[in-house]
């Protein structure tokens, strides 16, 4: 399986997993995913009262730099542990 197949399959079990992921690891996953598949932060910071935006940008502002094969396979292995840990 290519790193781009297993990186899609892994995108959609860890939306099924059985319990909710705490907001720190759905955050991470958020900007991994977005470095992945979009690359640096592109757009401007939500405003002062968009918390969760606000959250998810910093998420995504946090992995700037990193290479989008470096970000996919840091989402993989994440997603893995996330998996394991929650199940499906």
């Amino acid at each position: 399986m290519s790193q781009q197949a297993e990186f899609e399959q892994i995108a959609e079990d860890v939306k099924k997993v059985k319990a909710k992921p705490t907001d720190q690891e759905l955050l991470d996953l958020y900007g991994l995913y977005k470095q992945a598949t979009v690359g640096d932060v592109n757009t401007e910071r939500p405003g002062m009262l968009d918390f969760k935006g606000k959250a998810k940008w910093d998420a995504w502002n946090s992995q700037k730099g990193i290479p989008k094969e470096e970000a996919m396979s840091s989402y993989i292995t994440l997603g893995k542990k996330i998996i394991s840990k929650y199940g499906l």
